[in-house]
């Protein structure tokens, strides 16, 4: 697999808002999104679990989602906390009570798994996180060998100062025209209408369309480029699931 270009273009936060639904499943049905990350604990998680049920090409795995922070005024402040990020233990109840909900809705394993606002990048989500991809063969964000994540195409500094030229159509094919070989995990948000309480907003719906420009699924044929998604690639990672 590694001899040629292989994408995986994944949108976080399915089941979040019906407006993010509906941005994927548009980006998804009529752009280059091959793969998602559903939210288990939020009111549109039903509605985005059928929708996965019965179009089974979408590739779906699971988004731990333990808390929101924003930059503001030069201090990171929370929209939202799910769990004490300290506290080991209940990190690891909610971490199972997510993956429970996930087997409930979808009535199956997800394909992958990755968190809110990357935060398996710190312990202890890290942890839990890489014990369940072991468990579950299956492949976790930044920790898997041979899957390279690029979070190029986005729309903000990590402090949230904009950074609209990051999601123009232009951009993106910049992206794909730098591909390595192997295999990309390439993330993305888009959404139908900004209607969140988020750092991120407005710069989904540019997201969006960009993701449904034809210009993309030319570029990709001509460059050779095959879209897949993490559900085609089970077994791929088998042998070595996460590497420390």
């Amino acid at each position: 697999m590694h001899s040629e270009k292989y994408l995986i273009v994944n949108a976080d936060d399915f089941g979040q808002i019906a407006a993010i639904n509906q941005g994927i499943i548009e980006a998804h049905e009529h752009g280059i999104v091959t793969s998602t990350s559903l939210m288990t604990r939020w009111p549109a998680a039903e509605a985005a679990a059928l929708y996965a049920r019965e179009h089974p090409k979408l590739s779906v795995g699971l988004h731990f989602d333990l808390g929101e922070w924003a930059y503001r005024e030069g201090n990171w402040l929370p929209l939202y906390t799910v769990v004490p990020l300290d506290d080991v233990a209940a990190v690891k109840k909610e971490i199972s009570a997510q993956l429970a909900t996930f087997r409930r809705l979808l009535g199956r394993h997800p394909t992958h798994i990755d968190s809110h606002q990357h935060l398996h990048l710190q312990e202890p989500v890290r942890s839990a996180l890489v014990e369940i991809a072991r468990q579950l063969q299956i492949p976790l964000r930044h920790f898997t060998p041979g899957v390279h994540y690029c979070g190029s195409f986005y729309g903000q500094t990590a402090e949230g100062s904009p950074l609209p030229e990051f999601i123009t159509v232009e951009a993106l094919l910049d992206i794909l025209a730098a591909l390595p070989e192997g295999l990309t995990e390439l993330g993305c948000h888009p959404a139908k209408e900004a209607d969140l309480e988020t750092m991120y907003a407005d710069e989904r719906l540019k997201e969006l369309a960009a993701l449904c420009d034809a210009r993309l699924r030319k570029f990709i044929t001509k460059a050779n480029i095959q879209l897949c998604s993490f559900r085609e690639l089970e077994g791929f990672t088998h042998e070595r699931v996460v590497d420390e």
